[in-house]
């Protein structure tokens, strides 16, 4: 599904999933078709502003399937940073506050089982501030690995836990802005 209520293109949205959602409700820091995981919504205006354009960093964790092994000295570039092509060509250095292997992820998420780990695959766990279009499947595919899954585990406090796919969990006001680290 993608992450608007209204597309001209016959897709998932959210609003055929099972929730009756307030009036002037609205995505904070979109999935792309492709990803998965958590997704804010809220009906305050205010929230995108203030999460993503604050001098505040807010992190945002992925967990993320690439093809291919990652040797050392590619993970290294990833951690020290990569250059990705962002808007109208320009390069940017995408550089994760974090990064790490896993080796094992079904241990600590059980929903990252798939598939596709019969094929030769590195799962990491990528830690951004900032959100560049597309960013993380950039960045991998810049250290010349393509991205097999993608599933947002994180913004700030706000953590994806055992959420189930299509679910949703509403937060109190003061919960949702003290998890994300927003003070008015």
């Amino acid at each position: 599904m993608v992450s608007q209520f209204v597309s001209t293109h016959i897709v998932g949205l959210l609003g055929d999933l099972d929730f009756e959602f307030p009036k002037g409700t609205h995505a904070i820091g979109r999935l792309d078709k492709d990803s998965e995981g958590l997704l804010l919504l809220t009906t305050d205006k205010r929230v995108t502003r203030l999460l993503f354009l604050d001098s505040k960093p807010h992190l945002r964790t992925y967990l993320v399937m690439v093809q291919n092994e990652i040797t050392p000295e590619t993970f290294k570039k990833l951690k020290e940073g990569i250059p990705i092509k962002i808007k109208e060509g320009e390069t940017y250095i995408a550089k994760p506050t974090a990064i790490e292997i896993i080796k094992n992820p079904t241990e600590l998420y059980p929903f990252a089982a798939d598939h596709r780990e019969i094929y030769s695959h590195t799962w990491l766990l990528i830690t951004l501030t900032e959100g560049k279009y597309r960013q993380v499947r950039k960045m991998v595919l810049a250290a010349r690995h393509r991205c097999q899954r993608l599933v947002r585990l994180s913004i700030s406090d706000i953590r994806l836990n055992d959420l189930q796919p299509g679910k949703v969990k509403e937060l109190d006001e003061k919960s949702f802005y003290n998890l994300l680290g927003i003070v008015f």
